[in-house]
C-alpha cells in the first residue's frame, strides 16, 4: 500500500480512481475495463505529479526526504553492490544496528560502504533505532575507515539521519567525541570519499560521516544542523513555523549546491525516489563510479588536498584559490582588491602620516 503525503491528496484521489476502472468488478457486476478513461485518468496524474513536484518549497522537500516509502541505505547497499560483507561491532562496547557497515565490490572495485539505516516497519525501525547513531556506531565507522585507509579502499557513505541518538547513555559513553573523532577520521582519510544523502542528513549525526571529497544529495534529500521543528523551537519558540524555519535554513540541495556546501544533485524520478527505486539506484549507482574514476589517479596527497581545499572554500567568496592549475592540488589565500587596498593603508598609516605632514609642511614653506 502506497504512502501519501498531505500535499498529494488530489494524486491519490486521481491514483484510486485509476485502480476502480482496472478493477472488472463494478457495482452492477463484471463489466468492460474502460481502458480511453484509464488513458486520460494516468495523463492527469503524470500531469498533477509534475505540477506539484516542480513548485515544492522547502518544508514540503522535507517531507519528501523523510518519506516512509523512500528507498533506504540497504536497498541502495543491495542494488548497487555484491559481495557485500558486514563487519560488525566498534572493539568497545558493542554494534549499533542504526549504521550498517562493510566491504564491498562495485564494477570489480573494492569499497568500504557505509549506510546509515531507518528501517522498513516499526520493527526494523525501532531496531535500527530511527537511523540515530549512538557512539559505538561511529566508533565502528572509524575503525573500518582506518582499514579502509590502510588498504587503499575508498570509502562510500549513505547519510539518512534526523540526528545522533540524544540519549543519556549515548552521552555517558561519549556521544560527542565519538562525533568528533569521526569527522576527524573523514577529513585525514588518503582515500577518496564519497557522501551520498539520500534522505535526511541531520546535524553533527550526518556530517560526522559527510566530511567527504564528494558530498551528493538526491533531488529531494536535506541537509541541515537541526531540523525545521527544532529551529523554529529555538528562534520562535513555534514549531508551527516549520515552513519559515526550512525556507531561512536553504537545506535542500538546490540551495546548498548553490552555497558550495554540495558538489552535485542527483534528479530524482517524477514524483520522488519512492516511486520508481529503480531509476534511482541506477542513478546513485552511475554518480559513484563517475566519482571514484575521477579520483582513479590521484595520489594519496592529492586526495587529501582536494578534501582540504573543498571546504576550506565553503563560506568564502572566491577566497582561496588552488596555487597550480589542477583543481586538487595546493592551497592560497586570493584577497579581494579592495580589501588589500584597505590592509595596506592600516599597515602603512603612519607612513602615510608622515608623507602627509611632510608634504603640508612644504606647502606651508612655499606660500611663507
Amino acid at each position: 500500500m502506497r504512502n501519501y503525503l498531505e500535499f498529494e491528496k488530489e494524486i491519490k484521489n486521481l491514483e484510486e480512481k485509476v485502480e476502480n476502472l482496472k478493477s472488472p468488478y463494478g457495482s452492477d457486476g463484471i463489466s468492460e475495463v474502460d481502458t480511453n478513461e484509464i488513458k486520460k485518468t494516468q495523463n492527469e496524474i503524470e500531469k498533477k505529479l509534475k505540477e506539484t513536484y516542480s513548485n515544492l518549497n522547502s518544508w514540503q522537500k522535507t517531507l519528501v526526504a523523510r518519506h516512509e516509502d523512500r528507498p533506504k541505505a540497504i536497498h541502495y547497499i543491495k542494488k548497487i553492490f555484491s559481495n557485500f560483507t558486514i563487519l560488525s561491532g566498534d572493539r568497545f562496547f558493542g554494534d549499533d544496528k542504526s549504521v550498517i557497515a562493510g566491504f564491498a565490490l562495485i564494477n570489480n572495485k573494492s569499497v568500504l560502504v557505509i549506510g546509515q539505516e531507518k528501517g522498513e516497519d516499526l520493527n526494523s525501525r525501532i531496531e535500527r533505532n530511527f537511523g540515530m547513531m549512538k557512539p559505538e556506531g561511529y566508533r565502528k565507522c572509524i575503525r573500518l575507515m582506518n582499514l579502509a585507509d590502510k588498504f587503499q579502499i575508498p570509502v562510500i557513505t549513505f547519510i539518512d539521519t534526523p540526528g545522533a541518538y540524544p540519549g543519556v547513555g549515548a552521552e555517558q559513553r561519549g556521544q560527542a567525541s565519538s562525533i568528533a573523532n569521526s569527522i576527524e577520521c573523514c577529513m585525514s582519510l588518503r582515500v577518496p570519499n564519497i557522501s551520498i544523502i539520500i534522505g535526511e542528513g541531520g546535524s553533527g549525526g550526518a556530517i560526522a560521516l559527510a566530511s567527504s571529497n564528494k558530498v551528493i544529495m538526491l533531488e529531494n534529500s536535506i541537509y541541515s544542523v537541526i531540523s525545521p521543528e527544532g529551529c523554529a523551537s529555538i528562534l520562535w519558540r513555534d514549531p508551527s513555523k516549520s515552513l519559515q524555519a526550512a525556507e531561512a535554513m536553504k537545506l535542500t540541495a538546490k540551495d546548498l549546491l548553490a552555497l558550495g556546501i554540495i558538489d552535485e544533485i542527483i534528479e530524482e524520478p517524477l514524483g520522488g525516489a519512492h516511486r520508481d527505486t529503480e531509476t534511482t539506484v541506477n542513478e546513485v549507482k552511475n554518480s559513484i563510479i563517475r566519482n571514484l574514476n575521477y579520483f582513479e589517479n590521484f595520489s594519496k596527497e592529492e586526495v587529501y588536498e582536494h578534501r582540504k581545499t573543498k571546504f576550506l572554500k565553503i563560506g568564502r567568496d572566491k577566497g582561496f584559490i588552488k596555487s597550480s592549475n589542477l583543481d586538487h592540488k595546493g592551497l592560497s589565500y586570493k584577497m579581494p582588491f579592495t580589501l588589500k587596498i584597505k590592509r595596506h593603508l592600516s599597515e602603512n598609516k603612519y607612513v602615510y602620516l608622515g608623507i602627509s605632514l611632510a608634504i603640508l609642511a612644504g606647502i606651508i614653506a612655499i606660500f611663507n
